[in-house]
């Protein structure tokens, strides 16, 4: 029985980390507002070595169509605005000598439509993960040895459980990212 436990808590573990990585995708995924985690993946090269954004400056958003980075070292503005130019996330950084500011352009109809979908492209990615997950958890439950069938089966329908509730969770995060990026 402790095996059981062990392969249900196994799958259950891969479906959370699945839905825990879309979440993460989402929030890389543009809404149309201005988020410290659209500049959160860009690399400052700094006294020579790939650095964070966030651990060479303040960055936060004063206003919903506004980035503003604040470095901690004023020598650093250029090569925090030269990265953030390579990282090829479409702004224009402005600064005035202190501060660094990314005003976030409103999305085009056309690109809500884009940034939907790739919201569900990664829905979709997701949900193959989670049914992995399902397929690897019933070929262990029946590598089994010393288990009646009865127990594998009601096994299997635990794990088919999981893998509908994962993927409801999956469904309604897709709803709710799609109906933020669609919001004029």
């Amino acid at each position: 029985m402790e095996e059981l436990d062990l392969i249900l808590e196994s799958v259950k573990h891969d479906m959370d980390s699945a839905v825990k990585h879309l979440d993460h995708a989402f929030q890389r995924i543009r809404a149309g507002r201005a988020s410290t985690s659209m500049v959160q993946d860009v690399m400052v090269e700094y006294y020579g070595a790939p650095t964070p954004l966030n651990q060479v400056a303040n960055v936060s958003v004063p206003d919903a169509m506004t980035i503003a980075i604040q470095p901690w070292d004023r020598t650093a503005i250029n090569a925090i605005e030269k990265a953030i130019i390579n990282s090829n996330l479409g702004f224009a950084p402005s600064n005035n000598g202190e501060n660094i500011i990314l005003n976030v352009p409103p999305l085009t109809e056309e690109r809500r439509k884009e940034l939907a979908k790739q919201a569900k492209g990664e829905t979709e990615d997701t949900k193959i993960v989670i049914r992995n997950a399902r397929q690897n958890g019933i070929k262990e439950l029946k590598k089994l040895e010393g288990v009646s069938e009865d127990i594998i089966k009601d096994s299997e329908g635990s794990v088919q459980e999981l893998t509908d509730k994962f993927s409801k969770i999956c469904d309604e995060q897709l709803k709710n990212k799609e109906a933020e990026i669609m919001k004029v």
